[in-house]
């Protein structure tokens, strides 16, 4: 039995499958995770769900713990992570309401802890490609069985959070070459590649980036758009597991 881990963000994923709450400690050698992982099966893979801000949501995006939730991941046996992002969108085929495959990321956040190195452990790792590709590519044959619309590549330019940013900061970012932008790509997608562990992202934008159409950020609008869209991502994935099988 194969394991994958789901890391959830803002939006309320429900997928098909029986979770159960793992009887296990949140406390790791790097301190507290979000919260406990929840645990299912999809035919002969296993599933792990794992709420990246905590439950109830509470934890802001540069104050997750995120070394705790990968190492926790790993103690239980993950093999490859799907990690689901709410982002805004920057670029022109960013459109709210697309589901995005983002394959560069650039890293905007501060503060952060970002390594697993220590005193005793150096990691230097190659982040050239930082989503895997098999991983990305299985995804997108699994948004198209499921007839979702997509954008296949692009860069997510992650922000310190938990603020939305300026419209000049947008700007910069878009002169960057960031397609989407969000707060907790990072440091999530490195630490995954300094465990070795597998790593994708599926973003869905549910908003243009400030600045990008003229009026200001509407968070009401920003949970409709995320609740329609959590439940294409979970039809996606359903999609993603069943393939698996095949």
């Amino acid at each position: 039995m194969s394991a994958h881990a789901i890391i959830i963000g803002s939006g309320a994923l429900t997928l098909p499958f029986d979770f159960e709450p793992l009887d296990v400690s949140m406390e790791t050698r790097y301190g507290q995770a979000s919260a406990t992982p929840v645990a299912g099966g999809a035919g002969s893979n296993k599933v792990l769900l794992l709420a990246r801000h905590g439950i109830p949501h509470r934890i802001a995006p540069h104050a997750i713990n995120y070394r705790a939730n990968l190492v926790l991941l790993q103690d239980l046996g993950t093999e490859r992570i799907i990690a689901v992002n709410t982002v805004g969108g920057i670029a022109p085929e960013a459109k709210t309401g697309v589901v995005l495959f983002p394959d560069q990321i650039i890293d905007y956040s501060w503060g952060r802890e970002q390594s697993f190195s220590d005193s005793n452990k150096l990691y230097h790792v190659d982040f050239s490609e930082p989503y895997d590709e098999e991983l990305r590519d299985e995804l997108v044959a699994a948004a198209q069985l499921a007839q979702i619309e997509v954008v296949v590549g692009g860069v997510y330019g992650c922000t310190q959070g938990p603020r939305f940013e300026t419209p000049a900061e947008v700007n910069r970012m878009g002169g960057d070459g960031c397609t989407i932008v969000g707060m907790t790509g990072m440091p999530e997608a490195s630490l995954a590649r300094e465990l070795g562990i597998p790593y994708a992202s599926v973003c869905l934008v549910v908003n243009p980036a400030a600045g990008r159409d003229g009026d200001t950020i509407d968070l009401d609008a920003l949970a409709i758009v995320s609740q329609s869209g959590m439940e294409r991502i979970g039809r996606l994935l359903v999609c993603f597991f069943e393939g698996l099988e095949r």
